[in-house]
C-alpha cells in the first residue's frame, strides 16, 4: 500500500530506526495457561496475512512477502525471585529495551512477543509490532480476537471465528486500482489547493535549538479534563453543530498560535480510514493522515474560529482518500531531516471499538510504558474515559523538557474552561495563564521596590562625594587628573557662566569635545547650572551635526579651541580648554532650587526615518538608576572604574555617574587604546582598574590577547558586559580569565528606560543551556512585561516583547508626541496613575529560573559593536541620493561570534552611481559605524509573496569586488551558478572543512 512504501522508504533511509515500532503491554492476574496463550497468539497470525509480511527490495521497490506460517515464541522472562522493588526496576528495563529493539523489514518476524513471569497468579504480556503491518485499530482487532480464542480453547472448543474473505494485500492492490484517473486527480486538487503557500514548519518555543536530523527521541506526558469540563464542550460542540473533536481541534490550535505567534497552522490528525465494511476486521495499515490547515488571522471570536475549523474538518474528511504519503510525494516539499513534512504536531481523538478486557478466571489490565519516542515535535492522542478526556503528549525531547509540556498541558486546560465560560470572546483574550502563574510572572519575578532619595538630582550625589573627600582623585585622562574638590570648584565656575547666560531648567547646552578632563567638567557644569547636557561626537558630520542642533534648540555648545570650525557660527560656543574668567565663583550657585523632573541629559538615536530622535532623560531617572546599581553591584569609594563608551552612548553616563557619585576614580579611556587589546589591558593594569563596562566586541578581542599571553583579569572586581548579545561560550570563556571573586555580568537596558533594566551573573555558567547569555533579572524599581501582540502577559518559555516600566522610564520623545504615544503606553499591570511601559521592541522570553532571554527583534534595529543603529536611517539617507530609487540594508554575520557587518543593496541608474559616490554622500549625514561595509547595485530587489522585499534572497556580497568602483550582482543563470557554487565553497570554508 501507499502507506507501507513510505514506511519502508523511511527504514530504508535509516536502517534500524524504532520509531515506528508499536508496542503494548497487558497485566495478566489470575490463573493463566501459558501454552493456550501462546497458540491464540498464533492462530491470529495464522488469519491475518500481514502478520506473517516482510519486505523485499526488487528493482528498487518494495514488495509484500507473505511466508505461507508463522510459529511465534513467546519469550518467557521469569523474575518471581526478586524483590518487590528490584522487580519493578526490571519490569521497566524490559519493557523499554523490546520498545527500542528495531525489526528488520526484510527478514522478519515483524511481531514479537514476551511474557513476564511476576508470580504465580501474576504476568505481564508486552507485545510489539512494526507500524508498517498494524495500526491502532488493529490493536484493538487483536486483542478482541485474542480473549475470544483464549476463551474457546480454554472451554476445548474450535476456534469460533470465522475464516477472513480478504487479506491485507488484496485492500493494497484493490487501493493502486481504484484511487487512479479522474479520481486521483480530483483528490490531488483539493489537497494542492488547501495547502499552497502553507508554512514548511510551525516553530513551537522549544528548550533547545533543533537537530539538523530528527532523532525521534521522546517521552510522554499524561494529563486528563475533567468530566464536567468535557460534557460541557460536547454540549458547545452540539450547539454550534460541530463535533467535540473539532471543539478540541479549535482550542488546540489558539494555543499553537498562542506559542508560536502563527496564524497559519497545519496540523495532522490520523484517520482509521476503514469506510469500507470488508476491511473492518482486518489487521494491516490502514490509517491515513490528514492535514488540517487553519487561518487564524482577524483575531476571530472562539464561535467564529470554530466554524472555520468545521468547515476545513468536512472538507478534508471528503477527501480523505488520497493517501498522506501520496500527498506528499505530489506536492515535494523541500526535503529537510530536521522536521516532518507538511506538519510537526499531531492531534487525535481516539474513536477505535472499545474492547472489554475480561477472561474468565483472568483479569487483564492495560500497562502502562513509556515507549521513548515521538515521531512528531508534539502529539496529543485524546481519549473518552468515565473520567473525562484522557490526554497523552507525546514530546520530542530534543526539544522539549518535561516542564515545558506539563506548561502547554496546564495552558490547554485553563483554555478549555475558559472556552466554555466565554464562547464568543475573542481569542486574544480568552486566558491562558493560570492564577499561580500570571502571580509569579507579574509580581514574583518583576523587581523589588526600593526607596531612594527621589528629591536628589545627579550632581548633587557628586558634591556629596566631593565634601567627604576632597582631595580624593576624581578622573584621570593621560597622566592628567582631577581631585573631587578641584572638579567641583571647576564645574561650579562653569554653572556661574552658564547660569548668566540664560541657562537654566529645561534648556539644552550641546558639548562637542575629545575625551578630556574637561569633558567631565563640562557635563557637571551643565548640571549644576540646572541645565541638560547633550553630547555630540566631533566625528559627526556636519549635515548630522546641524540637524541634530536645529532639532534641539541649542544656542551653547561647549567645545574645544581644536574643534573651533566645527561648530555653525550661528551658535553661541565656549572653549573649555581655556579658563573661565576668574569673576565666576568656584562655589556652588547659592539657593538653586533643583528638581529631580528636569532633563539631566539628551541622547540622539538613529531613527528609522532618517532623523535622529531625542531621549531626554531625568535627573530622577538617573538616581533612581545609581541607588539600583549601588545595590546590585555593591558600589565601593575604592572602585577604579574604566570609561570607554562613546559619550553619545548612554553607557557612557552610567560610567560616570557610578563612578565619582560612589567616591571612586573614572579612566578615561583614550579612544585609540580602546582598539588596542595589549594597551588596553596595560592601562588596566597600571590605573587598578576593579570596575569596567565592556561592549562583546571589545571583550573578545582582549579576551583573545589574554588567551595568548596568557594573563589574566583577576584584580577586576565588577565586569560588565552589555549592549549586545553574546554567547554562553564566550561567557564560560571570560570567567576564565577572571578571578574568583570577580563577578562577570551581562547587563541590558535602553536609552529609552535609563541604561539599564536587568542583569544576569553566574559563578560558573554551567546552568547555562541557552544559545545566547540571558539579560538576566531586573534592577530594583524596574519592572518587566513580556507580552504578545494583544497585550497579554506570555507563558513562561514562550517568546513576546519585553516592555519595560518603573522608575527608570523617561518622558519619551523630544518633539515626537505620535512616536511617544506609540513606544510609550499605560502601564496596565500598575495601579499608580500616570505609569507608563516602554515597548522595547526586543523579543525575549522567560526561563523557568525567572531569568529572561534575549532572541531578536521585532524591527530592523541592531547593534554593531554595541552601538544602535536603526536599518531604516541609512536607507532612508540612501533614498536621498538623487540617483537611487529602491534601498535595503541588511546586518549580515561575517562568521565570528556576535560580529556583524553592514550591507546595503541599492536598484538605480548604474551610470550615474559608484560604490566610492555612495560612500561620500553616506559619510556627509552618517557616522562612520553607520556606513556600510558593502554596497550592492541590484537591478531590482527581490519580493516575496506578500510584495514584500525578502531579505534572505538578497546575494551575498563579494568583498573583495568592493575595493573596485563598483560591485554588480550576478544576473545572467550562468553567473548565478557561479556564484552559488562559490557561496557554498565558502560555507564550507566557514567550518573548518
Amino acid at each position: 500500500s501507499y502507506a507501507q512504501e513510505r514506511l519502508w522508504f523511511l527504514d530504508q533511509f535509516e536502517p534500524g530506526s524504532t520509531s515506528y515500532n508499536m508496542p503494548g503491554a497487558v497485566r495478566l492476574t489470575g490463573e493463566l495457561d501459558v501454552k493456550l496463550l501462546e497458540r491464540s497468539l498464533n492462530e491470529i497470525i495464522r488469519r491475518h496475512e500481514v502478520l506473517r509480511t516482510t519486505f523485499r527490495t526488487v528493482d528498487g521497490e518494495p514488495e509484500q512477502i507473505i511466508a505461507p506460517s508463522l510459529d511465534l515464541e513467546i519469550v518467557s522472562i521469569d523474575l518471581r525471585g526478586l524483590s518487590a522493588e528490584r522487580r519493578e526496576s526490571k519490569i521497566q528495563h524490559h519493557l523499554e529495551e523490546d520498545t527500542q529493539k528495531p525489526f528488520d523489514l526484510a527478514q522478519g518476524p515483524l511481531v514479537r512477543a514476551s511474557l513476564l513471569f511476576l508470580g504465580d497468579a501474576e504476568h505481564i504480556l508486552l507485545f510489539t509490532l512494526h507500524h508498517i503491518i498494524s495500526d491502532g485499530w488493529s490493536i484493538a482487532i487483536l486483542v478482541r480476537e485474542f480473549i475470544t480464542l483464549y476463551e474457546a480453547y480454554r472451554a476445548g472448543l474450535a476456534s469460533p471465528l470465522p475464516e477472513l474473505t480478504i487479506q491485507y494485500a488484496d485492500y493494497a492492490i484493490w487501493q493502486r486500482g481504484w484511487l487512479q484517473g479522474e479520481r486521483l486527480e480530483q483528490q490531488i486538487s483539493y489537497w494542492k489547493q488547501h495547502l499552497a503557500g502553507a508554512p514548511a514548519i510551525l516553530e513551537l518555543p522549544a528548550d533547545r535549538p533543533r537537530p539538523v536530523v530528527q532523532s525521534y527521541r521522546g517521552a510522554t506526558l499524561y494529563a486528563i479534563v475533567p468530566q464536567s469540563i468535557t460534557e460541557q464542550l460536547k454540549q458547545l460542540g452540539r450547539q454550534q453543530d460541530a463535533t467535540l473533536f473539532m471543539v478540541l481541534l479549535t482550542a488546540f490550535n489558539i494555543l499553537l498560535s498562542r506559542y508560536s505567534g502563527q496564524h497559519d497552522l497545519c496540523v495532522g490528525t490520523p484517520v482509521a480510514n476503514r469506510n469500507r465494511l470488508e476491511i473492518e476486521g482486518l489487521i494491516g495499515f490502514f490509517i491515513n493522515t490528514l492535514v488540517l490547515r487553519t487561518d487564524l488571522s482577524g483575531n476571530p471570536t472562539f464561535l467564529e474560529l470554530l466554524k472555520r475549523v468545521k468547515e476545513i474538518c468536512l472538507g478534508a474528511q471528503a477527501h480523505q482518500d488520497l493517501p498522506f504519503e501520496k500527498l506528499v510525494e505530489e506536492l515535494s516539499p523541500v526535503r529537510d531531516m530536521s522536521h516532518n513534512p507538511l506538519f510537526q504536531v499531531m492531534l487525535a481523538l481516539q474513536n477505535t471499538p472499545e474492547t472489554e478486557l475480561e477472561i474468565t478466571g483472568l483479569k487483564i489490565a492495560p500497562e502502562v510504558m513509556e515507549v521513548g519516542t515521538s515521531k512528531f515535535d508534539l502529539d496529543l492522542e485524546i481519549t473518552e474515559s468515565e473520567q473525562g478526556l484522557e490526554i497523552q503528549y507525546s514530546y520530542n525531547t530534543d526539544l522539549f523538557d518535561r516542564s515545558t509540556i506539563e506548561r502547554f498541558a496546564a495552558h490547554y486546560g485553563v483554555l478549555l474552561g475558559s472556552i466554555i465560560a466565554t464562547p464568543n470572546e475573542l481569542i486574544s483574550e480568552l486566558p491562558l495563564l493560570t492564577e499561580v502563574e500570571r502571580n509569579q510572572l507579574l509580581t514574583q519575578w518583576n523587581g523589588v521596590e526600593a526607596v531612594y532619595p527621589s528629591k536628589q538630582c545627579i550632581h548633587q550625589l557628586f558634591e556629596e562625594q566631593a565634601v567627604k573627600n576632597p582631595d580624593a582623585v576624581a578622573v584621570v585622562f593621560e597622566r592628567k587628573q582631577l581631585t573631587y574638590g578641584a572638579l567641583n570648584r571647576k564645574s561650579n565656575q562653569l554653572a556661574h557662566f552658564l547660569r548668566a547666560q540664560g541657562v537654566g531648567p529645561e534648556v539644552l547646552v550641546g558639548i562637542c569635545v575629545e575625551r578630556s578632563l574637561e569633558m567631565m567638567a563640562g557635563i557637571l557644569g551643565i548640571l549644576k547650572a540646572g541645565g541638560a547636557y547633550l553630547p555630540l561626537e566631533p566625528e559627526l558630520p556636519d549635515g548630522k551635526l546641524h540637524q541634530i542642533l536645529q532639532d534641539a534648540g541649542v544656542h551653547w555648545v561647549l567645545t574645544s579651541s581644536t574643534l573651533a570650525g566645527k561648530i555653525p557660527k550661528s551658535y553661541h560656543t565656549l572653549f573649555l580648554d581655556q579658563e573661565i574668567n576668574a569673576e565666576y565663583p568656584t562655589e556652588a550657585i547659592p539657593n538653586a532650587s533643583f528638581n529631580p523632573q528636569q532633563l539631566a541629559y539628551m541622547l540622539y538615536t538613529s531613527g528609522t526615518t532618517g532623523i535622529p530622535k531625542g531621549v531626554g532623560v531625568a535627573h530622577g531617572n538617573l538616581v533612581n538608576q545609581y541607588y539600583a546599581w549601588e545595590t546590585s553591584y555593591e558600589l565601593e569609594s575604592a572602585d577604579v572604574h574604566l570609561q570607554m563608551a562613546r559619550y553619545t552612548f548612554d553607557v557612557f553616563a552610567g560610567d560616570w555617574v557610578r563612578a565619582i557619585c560612589s567616591g571612586g576614580r573614572l579612566i578615561i579611556c583614550p579612544r585609540e587604546t580602546l582598539l588596542q587589546p595589549a594597551e588596553l589591558y596595560a592601562l588596566m593594569q597600571s590605573e587598578h582598574i576593579t570596575v569596567a563596562e565592556f561592549v562583546p566586541a571589545v571583550l573578545r578581542a582582549l579576551a583573545e590577547y589574554l588567551d595568548e599571553t596568557q594573563q589574566y583579569m583577576a584584580f577586576m572586581r565588577l565586569l560588565i558586559c552589555g549592549s549586545d548579545r553574546w554567547y554562553i561560550e564566550e561567557y564560560k570563556r571570560f570567567l576564565k580569565l577572571c578571578g574568583q571573586s570577580t563577578r562577570l555580568i551581562n547587563s541590558y537596558g535602553l536609552t529609552e528606560a535609563t541604561i539599564d533594566s536587568t542583569y544576569y551573573e553566574s559563578k560558573t555558567g554551567e546552568s547555562l543551556v541557552q544559545e545566547l547569555v540571558p539579560i538576566g533579572q531586573q534592577f530594583a524599581n524596574t519592572h518587566s512585561y513580556v507580552l504578545d501582540r494583544w497585550l497579554n502577559p506570555v507563558p513562561i518559555g514562550v517568546p513576546g516583547e519585553l516592555y519595560i516600566g518603573g522608575a527608570g522610564v523617561v518622558r519619551g520623545y523630544f518633539k515626537r508626541p505620535e512616536l511617544t504615544a506609540e513606544r510609550f503606553i499605560p502601564d496596565l499591570f500598575n495601579q499608580k496613575t500616570g505609569e507608563r511601559l516602554y515597548k522595547t521592541g526586543d523579543v525575549v522570553r522567560y526561563l523557568l529560573d525567572g531569568n529572561i532571554e534575549h532572541l531578536g527583534r521585532t524591527d530592523h534595529q541592531v547593534k554593531i559593536r554595541g552601538l544602535r543603529i536603526e536599518l531604516g536611517e541609512i536607507e532612508a539617507t540612501l533614498l536621498q541620493h538623487v540617483h537611487i530609487r529602491e534601498a535595503v540594508v541588511v546586518a549580515r554575520s561575517e562568521g565570528t561570534l556576535g560580529n556583524l557587518r553592514l550591507v546595503a543593496y541599492v536598484v538605480g541608474n548604474e551610470a550615474e552611481l559608484s560604490i566610492d559616490g555612495l560612500r561620500s554622500h553616506l559619510k556627509e549625514y552618517l557616522v562612520d559605524y553607520m556606513i556600510p561595509s558593502a554596497i550592492v547595485l541590484l537591478e531590482q530587489l527581490p519580493v516575496n509573496a506578500n510584495g514584500k522585499v525578502d531579505r534572505k534572497a538578497l546575494p551575498e556580497p563579494d568583498m573583495d569586488a568592493q575595493c573596485a568602483d563598483r560591485y554588480v550582482a550576478p544576473r545572467t543563470e550562468t553567473e548565478k551558478k557561479i556564484a552559488a557554487i562559490w557561496a557554498d565553497v565558502l560555507k564550507l570554508d566557514k567550518v573548518g572543512i
